[in-house]
């Protein structure tokens, strides 16, 4: 250990935790990104490929902000008809179109995990 005059502690002791919440920040937003892949990958395996084309448009969105790291999974083409396909819809002429569940089964299924890995970059530093 280090001797540290004592008008000096209060410096050494900021810029430990500033080292600290970095390292932490950084591990987070390393931990989002690779769920957030995770669910990209599993999504395009599930989504419905009559032509292929709608299952590879999907693709991921950053917000960073103060304090926030948020990555959002969404078809950059056919955002208007995620939904339909996910949850079925009514037929003009009545009846129904079947679903196909693929954004939410993706989602469930790594996110659901996600709150545990940080947990353990929390404890650990980064």
């Amino acid at each position: 250990m280090a001797n540290i005059p004592i008008d000096r502690l209060a410096d050494e002791l900021v810029q430990a935790v500033k080292e600290y919440t970095d390292d932490v920040a950084e591990g987070v937003r390393k931990t989002v990104d690779k769920t957030a892949r995770k669910v990209l990958q599993e999504t395009k395996a599930l989504a419905p490929k009559r032509t292929g084309e709608y299952a590879q448009s999907f693709g991921i969105t950053k917000e960073d902000g103060y304090g926030t790291t948020k990555r959002i999974v969404w078809n950059k083409k056919h955002y208007r008809r995620v939904h339909l396909l996910e949850f079925g819809h009514a037929k003009v002429n009545g009846g129904r179109v079947p679903a196909y569940p693929h954004l939410r089964p993706a989602y469930e299924k790594y996110a659901a995990d996600l709150p545990n890995e940080l947990k353990r970059v929390i404890e650990n530093g980064g």
